[in-house]
């Protein structure tokens, strides 16, 4: 895996104006030489580290976000790096990785879910029937008394273990942040997605750069790939020349 040039991440934003959110992610990877299938076979929380590795290299460790306080609308300003919320895990879950799991009375053997797996979800307006679908297709064996069963057999107490456990195995997949309101000291916790977060700074960076591209070109006559192949700090000081 690689730093992406701005080439390569213009190209992956306007390619990716039409994806879901996780085919987005995979686009990500495989721009930066992760190769296509390998990065859409890993476990979602080893594409979220990779996706950190590739913000940091595009846009620095330090983070910047606002969240709202659920219970009195207060609008919190959020400043944090990507150590923060980069999990180290004790051992890493292969992709390919299955385990069994034993809960009342029910044997299950599962697999982490992987990107295939959301973009497989990725259009379920109903949330339950999103975790289902989602389980089904990471569940390999499901049992009770030895006999085998479906997902839809399952009570929803064992469903909520699985997923938790599944949890459990992908840390990365599942980052969530503490957060205060100094206004009503409300605490609550927060599910910080990077493959969202990055692709949302894409998206600002990827409009600036155009605009960027634009002026330059319509004042000195050079191509978009000359422009973006120039450090930002020099496109910054010829667009201070114009502005002069």
């Amino acid at each position: 895996m690689r730093a992406l040039t701005a080439p390569e991440m213009l190209e992956v934003w306007e390619q990716g104006l039409a994806q879901s959110p996780p085919q987005r992610s995979m686009m990500l990877l495989a721009a930066s030489a992760e190769p296509t299938e390998a990065a859409a076979r890993l476990t979602v929380g080893q594409r979220d580290g990779r996706l950190l590795t590739l913000r940091e290299w595009a846009f620095g460790p330090h983070l910047a976000a606002v969240a709202t306080c659920p219970l009195c609308g207060e609008r919190l300003e959020l400043n944090f790096r990507t150590s923060d919320v980069r999990v180290e895990a004790e051992t890493e879950v292969e992709a390919a990785e299955s385990w069994a799991v034993d809960v009342a009375g029910y044997k299950l053997r599962c697999r982490a879910p992987n990107s295939l797996d959301l973009v497989a979800i990725a259009g379920q307006g109903d949330s339950a029937a999103a975790r289902r679908q989602l389980l089904d297709r990471c569940l390999s064996e499901i049992t009770r008394e030895g006999s085998p069963i479906s997902v839809d057999q399952l009570p929803a107490e064992v469903i909520d273990l699985v997923v938790e456990r599944l949890a459990q195995a992908d840390p990365q997949a599942d980052v969530q942040i503490a957060l205060s309101c100094p206004r009503c000291a409300h605490q609550w916790q927060a599910s910080f997605d990077i493959g969202a977060f990055f692709w949302g700074e894409i998206h600002v960076w990827a409009q600036r750069t155009l605009r960027e591209v634009h002026t330059l070109a319509s004042a000195y006559g050079w191509s978009e790939k000359d422009i973006l192949m120039m450090s930002p700090w020099r496109r910054q000081f010829y667009l201070n020349c114009i502005s002069r």
